[in-house]
């Protein structure tokens, strides 16, 4: 049997892609053109995890309930609330037949897959770990990539969940070096977390030493680290659901000047208006936080008469994955934080 390259074949009861449907079809007896994943972890998204975190009251007998009960429910890992997912790590198990000799993938290969898994048929036969402080919840289970799927083979010369941690996270990192001019200004929020360091070093290398890259944390601590690892050129601390706190600290920073470009890594609703407010009259405003509300970016640039132009984070961009890893390679720093954070 063949089916739709992008996985509708595997949809219940509606007339929709996978990532929107309420549930997929997990049975792990793959179609001609899919390959089946022999499953190690799971990366839940930042947002995703923190909403199931709280719900749970950091319990993780609960949190292990929860995913699994999604998991049955859905047949995938989206989270209900914030409707996203996150990644996987898998050896590769079996390849559909019409996809053999058509990819560069043998059996026994380990990758990462790059699409989420929102819309990833997933079957958990049990939960072995979840590592809370890094979002990650080890498995024996199985998953399905779909034909038009994106993965990344794990590289040989770093270990895997140093790889792993980045590639979770490749869209922002690459979509900043689209987007990051020589001399640009660029604010930076949630700077001290994965996607938000990534960023800072891609914004630092494309900015050059006439732009100024700005970090925005929660607390000093943070601030701190930023400072000592030299990951920005400025960092203020400040509620990042408190817009004119965030724009007030902003000016104090960039010679009272709003910045070329904003970027949105946190993991917390109702941030969106402290994004756009900081940003000048034809700048850009790139949200790749999943907690982003559209109708509230939409509605609350309008509201302050912003004329910026807004980005939704798009977890796939030609090269992601590329990016990320030349990033663990060329930065010693961000290499030996990602080896202490997230390994």
């Amino acid at each position: 049997m063949k089916g739709c390259k992008y996985g509708t074949h595997r949809v219940i009861g509606e007339n929709v892609l996978p990532q929107p449907a309420k549930k997929i079809n997990n049975d792990m007896n793959i179609y001609d053109n899919e390959i089946l994943i022999d499953v190690q972890a799971l990366n839940i998204d930042s947002a995703s995890f923190t909403q199931i975190e709280e719900e749970c009251n950091h319990d993780i007998e609960k949190i292990k309930s929860r995913i699994l009960e999604i998991v049955e429910e859905k047949g995938k890992m989206q989270n209900p609330v914030t409707g996203s997912g996150g990644m996987l790590i898998g050896t590769i198990e079996k390849i559909g037949s019409d996809l053999v000799g058509k990819t560069d993938l043998q059996i026994g290969d380990k990758i990462a897959t790059l699409v989420s898994l929102s819309l990833t048929p997933l079957k958990i036969d049990e939960i072995i770990d979840i590592k809370a402080d890094i979002d990650r919840v080890e498995i024996k289970g199985k998953a399905i990539l779909f034909e038009s799927g994106i993965y990344a083979k794990l590289p040989t010369d770093m270990e895997e969940n140093l790889a792993l941690a980045a590639l979770d996270v490749a869209g922002a990192p690459a979509q900043t070096q689209k987007l990051v001019k020589e001399g640009d200004s660029v604010l930076i929020l949630g700077a001290a977390g994965k996607s938000g360091m990534l960023c800072c070093y891609e914004a630092k290398k494309k900015a050059g030493k006439n732009g100024r890259v700005i970090g925005l944390v929660r607390d000093e601590k943070q601030k701190a680290f930023l400072k000592e690892n030299n990951l920005v050129d400025e960092v203020i601390a400040v509620d990042a659901q408190n817009p004119n706190e965030v724009l007030k600290n902003v000016l104090e920073v960039n010679e009272g000047k709003e910045v070329d470009l904003a970027i949105n890594c946190v993991n917390v609703q109702n941030t969106e208006m402290s994004t756009i407010l900081p940003v000048r009259d034809g700048g850009v405003v790139y949200f790749f936080s999943m907690a982003t509300a559209f109708t509230k970016a939409a509605l609350g640039a309008e509201g302050v008469g912003k004329d910026v132009d807004m980005i939704i984070g798009n977890g796939y961009t030609k090269g992601h994955a590329d990016v990320t890893i030349a990033a663990l390679r060329e930065s010693e720093t961000i290499r030996n934080i990602f080896k202490k954070l997230y390994v």
